[in-house]
């Protein structure tokens, strides 16, 4: 989209984590270090930390889409992601208020398991996932374990990854990242565009760390930040790869599971290469 606004904007359309590693909290940490200004739709309110996830209540259906008006109908947006969805209800009334504000610029992140191992969208949504909100998407974010829920296989090989990526195009959306992350050997993100069938491995380093709470949100967040600044597609995604390395690289050890990643020492890294919007300090 494009807009006389003064900044450029997001929204994040997803659930809430107390304990702020994750869902809502991690997106709009990453929009503002990017200089986004960051809006939220929520659609689930969880009780969670870096151990467990110990209650997870989705909101009405008809409430999402009230957040949902009432933003894009005074401010609107210059790109969308989606997180925590939680039920077909909640996707099927996201994809209908995409479509009907035009979001052009969709990242969606098929958020089905907590870092915990706690389901976060129920089973029978997956078809509503494939069915209805990948065909109004610009990228979806799967891992390896999302991948293979989408194409109904496990993902476990460059090989199957690129077959994956393919298959989940098809599904509708422009592009497909298949993270790889857990990649027996050296770890492999893998974007795929689906007009041209290009393929383009971003290769990372393995960090030993087991502080990876809500990379998933924080990856796709900055993929959307890097839209609303602007840049294009591959551009997009490549830029949120760097972002995420670093929050990861520079992980915080807090609580006793698994900790967040650094959204704050990534962002001041990205800022200090001289990447930064200077539209944020017009």
């Amino acid at each position: 989209m494009t807009s006389n606004r003064p900044v450029p904007v997001a929204l994040t359309i997803a659930g809430s984590d107390s304990g702020g590693g994750a869902g809502i909290q991690a997106d709009l940490k990453t929009f503002t270090v990017l200089g986004v200004y960051g809006m939220s739709v929520i659609t689930a309110i969880t009780a969670q930390n870096t151990v467990a996830v110990t209650r997870a209540d989705a909101l009405a259906p008809d409430l999402v889409v009230a957040q949902f008006d009432a933003v894009m109908e005074d401010i609107g947006c210059d790109s969308a992601k989606t997180g925590m969805l939680a039920n077909a209800q909640i996707i099927e009334v996201v994809a209908d208020r995409a479509k009907h504000h035009a979001l052009t610029t969709l990242v969606v992140d098929p958020v089905m398991v907590a870092k915990s191992g706690d389901a976060l969208l129920a089973a029978e949504a997956r078809d509503a996932l494939i069915n209805v909100l990948l065909p109004v998407s610009a990228v979806v974010t799967p891992n390896l374990h999302e991948a293979g829920v989408l194409v109904g296989r496990e993902i476990a090989t460059p090989e199957d990854m690129r077959e994956a990526a393919a298959e989940i195009a098809d599904m509708g959306p422009q592009a497909v990242v298949v993270k790889g992350g857990h990649l027996p050997d050296q770890p492999m993100d893998l974007l795929y565009l689906r007009d041209s069938g290009e393929e383009i491995a971003l290769t990372g380093k393995r960090f030993e760390t087991k502080n990876s709470h809500g990379t998933g949100c924080t990856f796709s967040a900055a993929i959307a930040a890097f839209f609303a600044r602007g840049d294009d597609l591959v551009a997009s995604v490549r830029q949120a790869k760097t972002f995420i390395s670093l929050a990861i690289e520079h992980s915080l050890d807090l609580g006793a599971g698994h900790g967040p990643t650094n959204h704050i020492e990534a962002g001041r890294r990205i800022v200090s290469a001289g990447t930064e919007d200077q539209r944020w300090s017009s």
